[in-house]
């Protein structure tokens, strides 16, 4: 919700909110980044969103120490609630029923689905 009465005051609010957006997708992938063999699409934003929202609440870490952790407080906690890992999205390719009892476009529709066969060659020019 945008509580700015001017469209200035409106402008200054979305470059605001892309702002924090960019700050947080960054705090993710750094999280993510230190532990190997992880996926940054694991990462939870509401998380992210949440944990960062208590820290202003709360005023938590606003002066940095004489070690500045890398990770941080944001990172631990998407760290902590990682997302499963997402399921393979290829599905068959069905053609759908048609709405009407009757025989659209003739008797001879085929309504069966197939398996795909998908390949990717690699081609290296050759030496001239």
């Amino acid at each position: 919700m945008l509580r700015a009465r001017t469209p200035v005051g409106i402008e200054q609010e979305i470059y605001a909110l892309l702002v924090t957006y960019h700050l947080l997708r960054t705090a993710m992938a750094d999280a993510t980044s230190t532990r190997p063999d992880t996926d940054p699409d694991r990462a939870s934003f509401t998380i992210a969103y949440q944990t960062s929202r208590d820290q202003v609440i709360q005023a938590a870490n606003v002066i940095a120490g004489t070690v500045i952790d890398l990770v941080g407080t944001i990172g631990r906690h998407v760290l902590a609630h990682l997302m499963p890992v997402r399921r393979l999205r290829v599905c068959p390719r069905i053609v759908k029923r048609a709405i009407s009892k009757h025989q659209a476009r003739g008797p001879n529709i085929d309504r069966t689905s197939y398996k795909a066969t998908l390949s990717i060659d690699i081609l290296t020019p050759a030496d001239a």
